[in-house]
Order: C-alpha cells, then structure tokens, then sequence
C-alpha cells in the first residue's frame, strides 16, 4: 500500500514539473468559439463555414493525426497493432491525461491505440510515437510529412501530444480547414471508428477504466467519432462525425471558452448537416478545399445558452427548393402504375374466388 501511495506521489510531482516548465502562450480561446467547419464527407461540399482558416491551437485533437500515421504505418506493413510497445522513460513522466504508463510495462499497440483516442493519453502518445519512429522527434517529422500530403499548409506540429509547449519550444498550430482535410483523410477509414467511437474501455486488465472525452457519443443520432481536444489558451475544440442513413456529416467547432457551447454547437451542426444535405448537394459544385466565401452560408454564431433543438434549428435558415417538372411526371407515372397493378390484383383475386366457387358447387 505505502509502495502505490509513493508511485502516485512520484507521478503526480512529474507531473507537477512538466507543467510548471510550460511557456507563457498567446490566449486564442473566444466565446462562443474561434472558428466552425460543417462538411458532408461523402464528397467533401463544404456546407458551412466560419472563420475556418483563423489559427488556432489544436491540443488534443492533435492525437487524430498520430493515430492515421500509425494506421499508415499499419497499412504499409511496418507495424503491427499486435507488436509490443515498451513503455520508455519519456513516456512515464508525461503529465495530462494519461493511463498512468509505467517503463517495466508493455502493452500491444492496439491497446495504447485505444488509450490514445478513449483516454486521450499523453503517455500512451509518447510511447506509440517512439515506438513508429524511434524518437517523438521523428514521428513529428512524419506528422508534417502527413499534413503536407493532405494539403494543411497552415498545419505546423510540434508535438505528438498537443499539450502547451515548454520553454524553448513551439505551440501546434493549425486551422479549422486544414483539419477538415485531416477529418475527410480518418472518415475513409472504417477501423478509425473502432478506436474514436469507442466510449468506454479497460486498460491494464480492468485496473483502469478509460472513458470518452467526447460526450456527443450515445447522446447525438449517429456519432461514432473523432475526437475532443483542450488546454486554457486553446480551449475547447471538437472534431466530430455522425452516419445516418448512409450519409455522413462531419462537424469542428475550435477555440471555445465553454466545453457545453462547443458541444451544443457541434450537435446543431451534425443535425443541421443532415437536412442540408438531400437539399442542398451539389455533386457538380467544389469539393473541400476549393469552395469560395460564396459557395458556403454564414450564419449567426450561437450564444451560451439552455436553448431547445428547437430554437438551434432555427438559428440555421433551412434552405427552400422546389421539385422539378420532371420529377412531378415520374411521380404521376408511378402513382397510375400502382393504382394500375393495385386493381389488377384485386380483379385476378375475384376472378380466383369465382373459380373456386364452381369447383365447389
């Protein structure tokens, strides 16, 4: 017992200097939030957009790119999410969010994965990163490497962890468009939906219960994803996707002061891209990445507030189209051909009845 009480103690002072190292930063954080992305993820339209190339920072939200560099890595062979992952000094003294990782530990990388993106561990993202790449250093490298591949060029990481940096060191940057592009990259993915949609998980055989940051998960129709991210300068941000009906919607709030505004606005998004989306595509219009301030409707930002579903759709004017003169004739067709094949059965069914009726008289 005396032997816990003192790893715990050692933990939390590691901690402690971590944090206390931290270099003074910039506040970016704004009420109700710095910036907001809304895009169908089937086709990558843009079906909302504020301020989605303000910087902002990206905290943890961050550990979303670590994860599809990993996947990469999967993908090409060098890692296996069965390989073995010894945990490394550097990872123990991580502060934050972690799963508490100590260096006479291993774990499966499947396992830190989960830990990555449930528990959104520093730790765990220290020790993945290491493991990939030899260093945090270089995996930094293939993180750039990966945002230059998917065209963030307002993305600069630092880290592998999001957290503020320390002294002599620099802050991630990015912005709410470049990690729409970094959202669209995850969402081809099934296995990322494993690991994002994932709200509650064990962690070293049941003596750590690891649960979601993203409250939008059995609370919102559909979600399955991505991922949350925070630290005081940053605030609040989100990364979020739902699937209904075959359609999927992604939304991104940054840089709330108020982790219930920013998940009020997530949740008005996903919803308001649902019925967006049958009326408003365009499959012949841009895809992310090339729309113009024209192409995507600014609406008001909404306040902190106890507001109904109600009064959240209505902050979003609902589009109003019309159907066209050809689809009123395959309307009318169809409904004469029903009527057609309806009276055709019932006059074989009397027909049949007669029938039946001489057989037996």
């Amino acid at each position: 017992m005396k032997q816990c009480i003192l790893s715990i103690l050692c933990i939390v002072l590691l901690g402690q200097t971590a944090w206390a190292g931290r270099a003074p930063l910039q506040v970016l954080s704004r009420d109700p939030y710095v910036s907001a992305l809304l895009i169908h993820a089937d086709t990558g339209k843009v079906l909302f957009a504020e301020n989605s190339d303000a910087v902002v920072y990206p905290a943890s939200v961050l550990k979303l790119m670590v994860l599809l560099v990993i996947l990469d890595h999967v993908d090409q062979g060098t890692v296996n999410l069965d390989d073995m992952v010894q945990v490394t000094v550097e990872a123990y003294k991580m502060g934050g969010s972690q799963v508490y990782l100590d260096p006479r530990e291993q774990f499966t990388v499947r396992d830190l994965l989960y830990a990555l993106m449930v528990q959104s561990a520093n730790d765990a993202a220290v020790a993945l990163a290491t493991h990939v790449a030899g260093s945090t250093e270089s995996f930094v490298v293939l993180m750039n490497r990966k945002a230059a591949e998917l065209g963030m060029n307002n993305t600069r990481f630092y880290s592998v962890h999001g957290l503020p940096p320390a002294k002599g060191q620099k802050v991630d940057v990015t912005t709410a468009h470049d990690f729409g592009l970094l959202a669209l990259a995850l969402a081809k993915r099934p296995e990322v939906y494993t690991y994002t949609g994932t709200k509650v998980r064990d962690f070293r055989n049941g003596e750590f219960i690891m649960r979601n940051h993203n409250h939008l998960l059995g609370k919102v129709d559909g979600c399955d994803g991505f991922k949350t991210g925070y630290f005081k300068a940053a605030g609040f941000s989100i990364m979020a996707t739902a699937r209904r009906n075959g359609r999927r919607i992604i939304a991104l709030v940054m840089g709330s002061r108020n982790r219930k505004v920013r998940d009020a606005r997530a949740a008005e998004l996903l919803a308001q891209g649902f019925s967006m989306v049958p009326a408003q595509l365009d499959l012949t219009g841009g895809t992310f990445g090339q729309q113009t301030a024209a192409q995507t409707e600014k609406v008001p930002a909404v306040a902190a507030s106890s507001a109904t579903d109600t009064e959240h759709r209505e902050a979003l004017p609902m589009p109003v189209t019309t159907p066209s003169s050809s689809g009123n004739v395959f309307i009318v067709i169809a409904f004469f051909a029903v009527l057609l094949a309806v009276a055709g059965v019932f006059i074989l069914k009397k027909h049949t009845r007669k029938n039946r009726y001489r057989k037996r008289y």
